[in-house]
């Protein structure tokens, strides 16, 4: 049934079923309809079709283990457990808010149980919900009273273990992350407009490092936003019954809109494009849910390309006519989300070629600054950051010769001054005498340094500065 939802691929079985044709053998009445036996075979081969068993393993252990890895470390990808009789014991799982209780239990195993859902997992999990369809509520208040019991409460205070109430709870999560949007945003100077929050989270476009140092404020918005997100999830459909009126319903629609759409207004203007991988499909699934149901969309606009590589594929045009409706009015606000794109990737890829990257990054400080004193025109800034951004993304320029067909020797090239051949003759010595697994293994790197040192001039400084740059290459 939850294949033919939202849920489908996104949700498992775990039992302690493991199906065998004997399970079956005597089960067939001649009649055109299965028996229980028969459709839970059924349903576990459905499931197992496209599983390879793991060594030492059947294909039903593979494909538990899998999905309770999933489940633990890609919450977005594994949404839902269906679980009987097990994961009891044994079975930590941060992530898991909700848990679903329809079979009777008591005591001890219940205690169990509803303590699935009792594990902090960041800012935005401060507490789980427990949706029981047996009426099990006195008997979990008698489990935690024995369990509380037992423990041992001398040299310290009573631990409070507390059942509340879901939307109370649900409200002042929501109350609370509202509160801590606004006064994240609160610096930001006047008019408040796409630009100045671009200028609070991203910084100065003029300035190297402006861009890194302001990450923390970025990270902040990004982890608040996600927060509020599912705060406002947790009791969407029942915010008039948490207290809100009609008024202050609209209102909080409002600016959780505007949130999510300054998230993605920051995202695109720092080159951040690619969002939490395994949370975006949850991302995605709670705004178009909630905010946006009538026209599902993506969260960027982008989907899994880059501003770069669109103004490679596409042009600069198309590339400023994807940007979101709050930079692509703005002229400045374009050019900064451009430069800041720019500078993104040159700080992304430095150390695996310095030369090249402190070059290209010297090439965007002076279309910047003739920008801002007015040496050119908006139209000559966009074509000369266009090229720019063409060669920081492909990491070479039309120069670059023919021979240096490879990333790492384009970046030795780059590295010795322009040296064509000695940037060869390196390339070959490390590949020929390189150990497999050296990064990180004294004596493995010693016998690359050592290969090197007679290319370099017996300069010690000199091997280990070029070291450093091979160390960064992925193709060694």
């Amino acid at each position: 049934l939850f294949q033919k939802t939202a849920f489908k691929d996104r949700c498992a079985l775990v039992t302690s079923y493991n199906p065998q044709a004997r399970d079956i053998t005597l089960e067939d009445t001649g009649a055109n309809t299965e028996t229980e036996k028969e459709s839970i075979y059924n349903i576990y081969i459905a499931l197992l079709k496209d599983v390879v068993a793991e060594p030492s393993k059947t294909k039903t252990e593979t494909y538990e283990d899998k999905v309770k890895e999933l489940f633990k470390t890609q919450p977005a990808n594994m949404r839902l457990l269906i679980v009987v009789d097990k994961l009891l014991t044994g079975f930590d799982a941060p992530p898991c808010t909700y848990l679903y209780i329809d079979k009777s239990m008591q005591d001890h195993g219940l205690f169990q149980a509803i303590c699935r859902t009792n594990r902090l997992d960041g800012e935005d999990k401060p507490f789980g919900y427990i949706v029981d369809y047996k009426d099990l509520f006195k008997k979990v208040q008698g489990a935690m009273a024995v369990y509380t019991s037992e423990l041992d409460h001398t040299g310290g205070e009573s631990p409070e273990i507390l059942l509340q109430d879901r939307l109370k709870k649900g409200k002042e999560r929501l109350d609370q992350a509202l509160e801590s949007m606004a006064l994240l945003c609160e610096p930001v100077q006047p008019p408040r407009g796409e630009l100045e929050h671009i200028h609070y989270f991203c910084g100065n476009t003029e300035l190297v490092d402006d861009l890194k140092e302001h990450e923390p404020q970025r990270v902040a918005l990004y982890k608040s936003t996600a927060a509020l997100m599912r705060a406002y999830a947790s009791i969407a459909d029942d915010l008039p019954d948490a207290g809100y009126t009609e008024a202050q319903v609209a209102g909080i629609n409002g600016d959780l809109n505007s949130y999510l759409k300054l998230r993605e207004i920051i995202r695109q203007a720092s080159g951040e494009t690619i969002d939490l991988k395994a949370y975006e499909a949850d991302m995605r699934h709670l705004i178009d849910t909630y905010i946006e149901a009538d026209e599902p969309r993506k969260i960027s606009d982008f989907g899994e390309i880059g501003l770069l590589d669109l103004i490679v594929k596409s042009g600069i045009a198309d590339a400023i006519n994807s940007l979101p409706k709050g930079i692509k009015g703005d002229k400045r606000a374009v050019a900064e989300t451009i430069a800041n794109n720019v500078r993104s990737k040159v700080i992304k890829e430095r150390l695996s070629d310095p030369a090249y990257y402190d070059k290209m990054s010297a090439l965007l400080n002076e279309v910047l600054a003739d920008l801002k004193a007015q040496r050119i025109s908006y139209e000559e800034f966009l074509k000369r950051i266009a090229e720019i951004a063409k060669n920081v993304q492909a990491g070479k320029s039309d120069e670059t010769p023919a021979k240096l067909n490879t990333p790492a020797k384009r970046a030795l090239f780059n590295n010795l001054n322009g040296n064509e051949e000695l940037a060869l003759k390196i390339d070959g010595t490390v590949r020929q005498v390189k150990p497999n697994a050296f990064r990180g293994n004294q004596a493995k790197e010693n016998v690359i340094k050592a290969a090197l040192m007679g290319l370099l001039g017996n300069d010690p400084d000199e091997v280990e500065r070029v070291f450093l740059i091979i160390t960064a290459q992925k193709e060694y």
